[in-house]
């Protein structure tokens, strides 16, 4: 899939655990790791804006298009 998902990257750079944002953003793990592994199949916009605020980025650091080849 040529959408990339680099969520585990801004947690590290935030020094954040996938945990503390389940918590902080009321979204839960299972939904949030499903996003991390890039096994899900959409976002919703309100939850993109969650993460985005919680972590303090925009959401080109959290998706990337990768052409393929």
């Amino acid at each position: 899939m040529p959408i990339i998902v680099n969520l585990d990257v801004v947690l590290a750079k935030r020094k954040m655990t996938l945990t503390e944002l389940s918590e902080e953003i009321d979204i839960s793990l299972s939904n949030l790791s499903i996003l991390k592994t890039s096994k899900a199949k959409a976002i919703r916009f309100s939850t993109l804006e969650k993460i985005c605020i919680a972590l303090e980025c925009q959401p080109g650091d959290i998706l990337e298009y990768v052409k393929d080849v």
